[in-house]
């Protein structure tokens, strides 16, 4: 086969990974620390989206080391209240989920599963959370 047909299918590639890394909201998930009958997962969000994000809800579980769910929560993680703005385009964020915990937890070796279930950008638009939010989790 020819060099021109390598370069095309290489520019083929090349676009359709930059359509799929583009816009979207990134959220890191820390280790959640207990305190009490709570534990609080800490979130750090980035908006790689070229409009704002006016609200983002997402639900916490707290699993233990046998995955066994010990806890959740579901809160507006953006927006989501006239005190709460939303996040700006290329802004930062960090949200501090609390979530009570049912019973003090065997272990303190718990692990954070976030789920977000709805996104709203700029004018009403409806984002896709499946497609549009990465969540990746730091170590411990």
């Amino acid at each position: 086969m020819s060099k021109t047909f390598y370069r095309i299918i290489l520019l083929i590639a090349t676009s359709l990974l930059a359509c799929t890394a583009s816009a979207q909201l990134v959220v890191n998930v820390s280790p959640p620390k207990l305190s009490g009958e709570k534990a609080v997962v800490t979130l750090q969000m980035k908006n790689n989206f070229s409009e704002k994000v006016e609200s983002t809800r997402a639900a916490c579980f707290l699993l233990d080391e046998q995955g066994k769910m010990v806890g959740q929560a579901t809160k507006w993680i953006i927006g989501g209240s006239p005190e709460k703005p939303g996040l700006e385009a290329g802004a930062t964020n960090v949200f501090h989920f609390v979530v009570p915990v049912s019973k003090p937890p065997v272990s303190t070796n718990l692990t954070a599963k976030i789920s977000v279930s709805r996104l709203v950008l700029a004018g009403g638009k409806v984002g896709d959370p499946e497609k549009d939010v990465r969540i990746s989790s730091s170590g411990r």
